[in-house]
């Protein structure tokens, strides 16, 4: 069973997430701010967060980011009042994994946790072995990534994105494409793909401003060159 820990200061919205989360089956923990979150963390480790983005005293942005700092690769889904799509972005450039926008069908934020939780397990239990591009190694038993030797950051949702460009290099991809088969959505926001492409282009180019592996496709989405 795996265990959920809903973040909400609002009772109502908690409740109804709680309740919905533990019909599907998952053991759910609570709380209502950002300092009970990193407590409840701490204590009772979790398989995945949903993490209200605006808390009392530590918001959910810095709750986040904290994790991530500590290189935890934790699965977050963040929800968020906020609707315009900067609010958004800066919410994944944080290190969220997904975010569901208030009001929300509590019956999609189950299927958004549980695809989420798929991704994270098949990563743990699957994709060995190790893929390479040149200078860059991308070893999946430790869940490591190397450019020249030096150790990269990635969130989880980075690894997985570009495990995948390295496994089909010279292919070109939409971002409707990533987001089914590197994340197994089959509905979601291609700025998620956006943001994480850039991230990307920041840790693995020597000027994100004009990449030469990850390169943009117009009209199409993005492909990966191999190195000569």
């Amino acid at each position: 069973m795996t265990r959920v820990l809903v973040v909400d200061d609002d009772v109502t919205v908690r409740e109804v997430v709680v309740t919905y989360l533990r019909a599907a089956g998952h053991e759910v923990d609570e709380t209502a701010d950002g300092e009970g979150a990193l407590t409840q963390l701490r204590d009772h480790p979790a398989d995945l967060v949903v993490l209200d983005l605006m808390l009392p005293g530590i918001d959910g942005l810095e709750v986040c980011e904290r994790l991530r700092a500590r290189g935890d690769d934790l699965p977050v889904i963040m929800l968020t009042a906020l609707g315009s799509e900067t609010d958004r972005v800066v919410g994944l450039e944080r290190g969220a994994d997904d975010y569901v926008t208030k009001p929300f069908s509590p019956r999609e934020l189950v299927l958004r946790v549980e695809s989420v939780l798929r991704r994270a397990g098949e990563r743990a239990g699957g994709g060995r072995g190790t893929v390479t591009d040149g200078d860059l190694v991308v070893d999946s038993t430790e869940h490591t990534a190397t450019l020249a030797g030096r150790r990269l950051s990635l969130t989880a949702r980075e690894f997985d994105l570009l495990r995948f460009f390295l496994s089909h290099p010279g292919q070109a991809f939409s971002r409707d494409e990533l987001l089914q088969k590197v994340w197994g959505w089959s509905f979601g926001d291609q700025s998620t793909v956006t943001v994480h492409v850039r991230r990307l282009r920041e840790k693995v180019e020597a000027d994100p401003t004009r990449p030469v592996r990850l390169a943009t496709v117009w009209g199409v989405g993005y492909r990966w060159e191999p190195s000569a």
